[in-house]
C-alpha cells in the first residue's frame, strides 16, 4: 500500500519574481508610486512653475542683473572650460571608464555579478544623453542669450508658439550639457541592482553633477531653469523604464532557475 505524504508537496509554480535590489516586502505598486508617480508630479509641477508661472524669466532676470546687465559669465574660464569643456570630457571619460570595466568584468568569472548592472548603466546613461540631445534639434527653442530681453536679437517663443519661418532654428532645449549629469543619476538603479546600499549615493551624485552643470549653463544664459528640469525628468524615466524592462526580461530567467529545482523536489516527493 502507498502511504500519503505527510508533508504538502513543493509547489512546482515558482514565486513572484522581485524587482532586482528591491526587498520582498515592497510591491510593484509601491515602487511605481515611489519612482514613477511622484517624480512625474514633482516635476510636472517644476515644469508648470517654470515654464507656465514665469519662473524661468524671473530667475534669468536676476542672474541677468547679478552680472552687470549681460552675461558676463558666458566666456568666463570657470564656467566655460572648467566646468562646460572639462566637464563634458569627465563625464565622457567616465563612461568609457564604466564600459572597460564592463569589458573586464566579461573575462573575469569573479565579477560576474557585476556584468548585467554594468551593462545596464552604460546604456541608460548612452540613451539618456542621446535623448535629450536629438530632442534639441526638434524642440526649435532658443537660449536665453539669443533673446532681445536679454541683449539678443531673437524674441522669446514658447514651446508650442508658432515661430516665423525666417527665424534661424533653436537648438536650446531640453539642456544638452546638464545631461552628461543628469544622465548619471542611472547610478540609483545600478547600486539597485549591484550595491543596494549605495543606491541613495548613486542618486546623489548624478543630481549633484547635474545641478552643477546646470547651474553653471544658466549663469552662461545658455539655457532657462525649464530646460534642466525637463532635462532631468528625461534622464530619471529612462533610467527607470530601462530599468523595469531588464528587470521584465531577466524575470523569468532566474523564475526558471527557482522553479527548476522545485519541480525536481515535487516529482521526488509524490515518488516516495
Amino acid at each position: 500500500m502507498i502511504r500519503s505524504a505527510s508533508r504538502p508537496l513543493p509547489s512546482a509554480l515558482p514565486r513572484p519574481a522581485v524587482l532586482p535590489g528591491i526587498s520582498a516586502g515592497m510591491s510593484p505598486r509601491r515602487f511605481l508610486l515611489l519612482h514613477a508617480l511622484w517624480p512625474l508630479l514633482t516635476l510636472a509641477a517644476l515644469s508648470a512653475s517654470t515654464m507656465g508661472l514665469g519662473g524661468d524669466f524671473w530667475l534669468a532676470d536676476r542672474f541677468y542683473a547679478l552680472e552687470g546687465g549681460r552675461w558676463a559669465l558666458q566666456n568666463a574660464y570657470l564656467t566655460e572650460q572648467v566646468i562646460h569643456r572639462f566637464g563634458r570630457d569627465a563625464s565622457t571619460a567616465a563612461w568609457l571608464g564604466a564600459f572597460a570595466f564592463w569589458l573586464y568584468a566579461r573575462s573575469r568569472p569573479a565579477l560576474a555579478p557585476w556584468r548585467r548592472p554594468l551593462a545596464y548603466l552604460l546604456l541608460a546613461t548612452l540613451l539618456a544623453v542621446a535623448l535629450a540631445s536629438g530632442l534639441k534639434s526638434l524642440t526649435n527653442m532658443d537660449c536665453p542669450w539669443d533673446l532681445t530681453r536679454y541683449g539678443g536679437e531673437v524674441p522669446f517663443f514658447g514651446l508650442f508658439d508658432r515661430r516665423p519661418s525666417g527665424l534661424d532654428r533653436g537648438v536650446c532645449f531640453p539642456a544638452g550639457h546638464a545631461s552628461g549629469g543628469y544622465a548619471w543619476i542611472a547610478l540609483y538603479f545600478f547600486f539597485l541592482q549591484a550595491r543596494p546600499r549605495l543606491r541613495w549615493a548613486g542618486l546623489a551624485t548624478g543630481l549633484a553633477v547635474g545641478l552643477l552643470f546646470g547651474f553653471s549653463q544658466q549663469l552662461r544664459g545658455a539655457h532657462f531653469l525649464s530646460h534642466d528640469v525637463w532635462t532631468l525628468a528625461i534622464c530619471w524615466f529612462v533610467a527607470l523604464a530601462l530599468y523595469l524592462a531588464m528587470a521584465r526580461r531577466e524575470a523569468p530567467l532566474a523564475a526558471d532557475k527557482r522553479g527548476a529545482p522545485a519541480a525536481r523536489a515535487s516529482l521526488e516527493g509524490a515518488g516516495r
